[in-house]
């Protein structure tokens, strides 16, 4: 249990073999390593298992940079102006600018951009999508859904996948490859939230989806099984669970030290479509969560393989 604490030796080792020395650096890097822990654990138990120690402080900076930046633009275009005070913040960062009061959710970032350069373009890209999140409730088309993953999902996505890419991997090519994953995830994760995100008042399915099997907002917003909903979230989880598979090709563009966290997140994610499947209309009530036997099986394997 030692390893998992927050202040486990492993996760001290880590922050020693990539390079952050600084007490009060350190100290943040272990609070973003909580609040990752704290959301999403099978992603976080699959950093620390089987990504290189190195490599591990980075990815945690940047999952929970992203996290922190996705819940400010969550709370819409009302909001009391704290978007636009975090991207001013975080440009600054980036041009060199002291952060005065060393934010928990910047100050590693930044660290990590400083030791990682290629990561910087990314998070440039994710700023510069964010006003498409911060301005949809909806998508009236399925064109409409893909150019927000163009334009804000994939720069998302990328401020992680960034430090997983082996430096040589063709650019063009592995970008093409992320786009299948985060097309499939992010499919998933709207028909996943359904129930959180109605009670928003956002919709991530198209208009087009719902006409097209003859559903209604008002039958979702229920919660209960109405004519269409089954063929309508089958189809979607379908979708993304191709997209998933297709992301597969992702573990070819990771050096090999990468390469078993990778085909571990992806099988994650599939293995929550496949739950998602199972659950039908159940999942407009509350999300599912891939089974904790298969995602267990998941880490273990690719552990082992690892260490092959």
């Amino acid at each position: 249990m030692q390893a998992w604490a927050p202040g486990g030796r492993s996760w001290e080792r880590a922050l020693t073999a990539a390079d952050i020395d600084d007490p009060r650096l350190r100290a943040a890097y272990t609070r973003q390593r909580a609040v990752v822990a704290g959301y999403r654990r099978h992603a976080y138990l699959a950093v620390r298992l089987l990504l290189p120690p190195a490599l591990v402080p980075h990815a945690i900076a940047a999952t929970a940079f992203m996290h922190h930046t996705d819940n400010l633009l969550d709370r819409g275009p009302g909001a009391d102006g704290a978007w636009p005070a975090w991207e001013a913040r975080v440009r600054a960062g980036l041009a060199g600018e002291a952060d005065a009061d060393g934010h928990p959710a910047l100050a590693p970032l930044l660290h990590t951009v400083a030791a990682r350069p290629r990561l910087r373009g990314h998070v440039e890209d994710f700023l510069a999508g964010a006003p498409l999140e911060r301005g949809t409730t909806g998508f009236a088309t399925e064109a409409d859904y893909q150019k927000y993953v163009d334009v804000y999902a994939l720069p998302a996505f990328m401020t992680i996948a960034g430090l997983l890419l082996a430096p040589e991997a063709d650019a063009d090519a592995s970008r093409e490859v992320c786009r299948a994953y985060i097309d499939g995830s992010q499919r998933l994760d709207f028909v996943n939230d359904l129930s959180e995100d109605l009670r928003d008042g956002r919709l991530g399915l198209s208009e087009e989806a719902l006409a097209r099997y003859g559903v209604t907002r008002a039958a979702l917003e229920r919660g209960r099984e109405a004519p269409g909903v089954r063929d309508l979230l089958r189809d979607q989880l379908l979708q993304a669970r191709r997209d998933l598979l297709a992301a597969r090709r992702l573990v070819a563009f990771a050096p090999p030290g990468h390469r078993a966290f990778t085909r571990a997140v992806i099988a994650l994610e599939t293995l929550t479509a496949g739950a998602a499947l199972a659950a039908g209309p159940a999942v407009l009530r509350h999300p599912v969560r891939p089974p904790l036997p298969g995602a267990l099986a998941v880490l273990l394997r690719e552990y082992r393989r690892r260490g092959r």
